[in-house]
């Protein structure tokens, strides 16, 4: 008997989900799989929390499921190596997964990809992460979109064409495996700190009043969802496009940053802008590591870092006020900066964590320019001026426990200018 297999990554739902949906036409029985890739997982914490929000999810699928057969298959491993046992195990017509637009999973996919053409297997891949992927939405001469305002104007214009899959969809028949769904410790794991939060959109019409105090709004929280697939992207635009511009605005900035990685994948360890890879940046580690744990002084980089190691998220304007602040006030390479990130954030999302980074660097596509640097004194006096959010996160704040600015502002800012003009006569 031959079976479609659904390769879920990123899309952890039964709901709206395009793999199942296109591999429930041809009627075949459909298994579930999901890999942990070693590749991955083994750069992580033993109780990353992002990998039990991941469990927890093929955990609700599994239960769903539990009237039809148990389909979902779970493992861990090489990804290659498992792909291997299971087109030995099984008669495969087709293996369907999701577009991934990072630079190693576009080479995984690849490899994937050959493997089953061995076995004369199909291996589709169909979009399902943004509305429009890749090549969608182009200029007039095809070329890649490098600056925000036009590819959202674009982005509006084609999303009115659009159709997407709707009631009529097929039934789909799943594979009688009925699988031992794993405990989370046979996978080698450890139950995270923290909780990925459920999501709210009941305030995204007031979104553009509050987004930018940190104490009035905690935002929505939808970022891990999205990141994972637990909602569809296609149900949350069509939900909210025409309730806040701003906030629509945020998700079409998520698609801008996705294109311009695919397109130009140096970008994820290098400056977008080569001119720029000649700034001499500091690096002085002891600086890193009080930027990490939120004590340079300045009272909201320190919230925002301090908001970030105890509960995996932080206030999206806070976060361009410490970026800005490790790049022009510290000197530090933006490339640490991302890399902290994408060890704490559960939001954490290649693209947007890169894209943002570099504009903050002012190294990037449609970046903030060189010589903006955020004040975090008037910054922390324009949205959080009651000192609400600080001291919720500040414990010592206010008392001789909380250190002094550990570098001046005024200063600061002269010295990153001249180290920028510096690096840019030198490219």
């Amino acid at each position: 008997m031959y079976i479609n297999v659904v390769w879920l990554r990123n899309e952890l739902r039964l709901h709206d989900n395009v793999l199942i949906q296109k591999a429930a036409m041809d009627k075949r029985p459909i298994l579930i799989l999901y890999i942990f890739d070693e590749v991955v997982v083994s750069k992580l914490q033993v109780n990353d929390s992002r990998v039990s929000f991941i469990y927890d999810n093929l955990h609700a699928i599994d239960e769903k499921l539990q009237g039809n057969g148990r389909p979902l298959l779970v493992k861990r491993g090489e990804v290659i190596d498992i792909w291997k046992r299971i087109l030995m195990q099984y008669q495969v017509n087709a293996v369907y997964a999701a577009e991934d637009y990072e630079p190693d999973g576009v080479k995984r996919d690849s490899a994937v990809a050959c493997l089953c053409a061995s076995y004369e297997v199909e291996f589709i891949c169909l979009k399902d992460r943004v509305i429009f992927a890749k090549d969608e939405v182009l200029k007039k001469d095809q070329r890649p979109y490098l600056v925000f305002t036009p590819y959202k104007r674009q982005w509006l214009s084609k999303y009115e064409e659009m159709r997407f899959l709707g009631e009529n969809e097929t039934e789909p028949v799943y594979y009688q495996g009925n699988f031992v769904f794993p405990s989370l410790t046979s996978l080698g794991f450890e139950r995270g700190p923290f909780e990925v939060k459920d999501f709210d959109l009941k305030g995204v019409a007031d979104y553009a009043l509050h987004r930018d105090y940190p104490s009035k709004s905690s935002g929505t929280h939808l970022g891990p969802h999205l990141r994972y697939g637990t909602v569809s992207v296609r149900e949350v635009v069509g939900n909210t496009k025409d309730k806040s511009d701003v906030f629509l605005s945020e998700l079409i900035w998520r698609e801008f940053f996705m294109q311009v990685l695919y397109h130009y994948p140096h970008s994820v360890g290098a400056a977008f802008k080569s001119k720029y890879d000649f700034i001499s940046w500091r690096n002085d580690e002891h600086d890193f590591e009080l930027w990490c744990q939120g004590k340079t002084g300045y009272p909201l980089v320190d919230a925002g870092m301090r908001q970030l190691n105890q509960s995996g998220y932080m206030h999206n304007r806070v976060r361009m006020v410490v970026a800005s602040f490790l790049c022009k006030h510290l000197l530090l390479d933006w490339r640490w900066g991302e890399a902290y990130f994408s060890s704490k954030l559960l939001d954490y999302e290649m693209a947007s964590n890169v894209g943002n980074w570099q504009w903050a660097a002012g190294t990037g596509c449609d970046a903030a320019p060189y010589f903006r640097v955020f004040n975090p004194i008037t910054q922390q006096k324009k949205f959080d001026p009651d000192f609400v959010y600080i001291k919720q996160w500040i414990s010592e704040y206010g008392s001789d426990a909380y250190p002094k600015p550990m570098v001046d502002h005024a200063m600061a800012r002269e010295r990153a200018l001249v180290k920028y003009r510096e690096g840019l006569k030198n490219k």
